[in-house]
C-alpha cells in the first residue's frame, strides 16, 4: 500500500498547534526514570533535558506497522517517517494513559497498549537545533482499519511490513527519525 497523504491545514490551525506545543510541560527525569522536575516541552528540547516520553508501535493483523510521516510543520524532525505515535506524559499523568491519549489525538484510534522495553536515547535535529533526550517507554498495540490522522501532527501514513521497513532504513536512512532506527533495531519483530 502506498502512503496516504493527509491534506494540510491552514495557517490559523498551524498557529493553534504551535501554541499548544508552547503550553505543554514534560517530566524531567534521571537515568532511572525518577522524576526530578518539570519543564516546558520546547525548553526541554532546546536544552536537551532528559525527560519521560513514549513511543507506540501499532500493528495490523498481517504484522505490518502503522507508520506516520511527521507533518511538515512539526517543530523538529519535520517530514520524517517514524513509528505510529510518540509523545510525553504530562506532569501527574500515567505514561500508559498518556500514550493512549496521544494515539487518539494524533491518529484518532484507540487500542489496547502493552508495555514493552524502555531505553534512553539522545538525538539532535540539525534542521531545528532541537534535541531529543528521552527516557522512552515503548508500547505496542493492534488495530484493524484506517486511522483518522490530525493534519497538524501527521503529513502521511502507511502500513508497512517489517522487512520492507528494514530495507527502507538501509536505503534511505535520512527519511526516518533517529529514534525509529533505534526502535527497529531493538524491538521490531523479524
Amino acid at each position: 500500500m502506498s502512503a496516504q497523504i493527509v491534506p494540510p491545514l491552514g495557517a490559523e490551525d498551524l498557529e493553534r498547534a504551535a501554541q499548544r506545543d508552547a503550553r505543554e510541560r514534560v517530566i524531567v527525569v534521571d537515568e532511572t526514570d525518577r522524576a526530578t522536575g518539570v519543564a516546558g516541552k520546547l525548553e526541554a528540547h532546546h536544552d536537551g533535558d532528559l525527560h519521560r516520553a513514549f513511543s507506540i508501535l501499532v500493528f495490523n493483523a498481517e504484522g505490518e506497522l502503522l507508520l506516520q510521516r511527521r507533518a511538515d510543520s512539526k517543530y523538529h524532525f519535520a517530514s520524517r517517517w517514524s513509528n505510529t505515535c510518540c509523545g510525553h506524559p504530562r506532569p501527574g499523568e500515567d505514561t500508559r494513559m498518556a500514550a493512549g491519549r496521544r494515539l487518539t489525538e494524533e491518529f484518532g484510534i484507540r487500542v489496547h497498549l502493552t508495555a514493552g522495553d524502555e531505553l534512553v536515547y539522545r538525538a539532535e535535529d540539525a534542521g531545528s537545533g532541537l534535541i531529543e533526550h528521552e527516557y522512552l517507554h515503548i508500547f505496542r498495540g493492534v488495530y484493524a482499519g484506517d486511522p483518522h490522522p490530525d493534519p497538524t501532527e501527521i503529513g502521511a501514513w502507511r502500513w508497512m511490513a517489517p522487512a520492507a521497513i528494514r530495507r527502507a532504513l538501509q536505503l534511505h536512512p535520512d527519511w526516518f527519525t533517529p529514534w525509529f532506527h533505534i526502535l527497529v533495531a531493538r524491538v521490531l519483530p523479524d
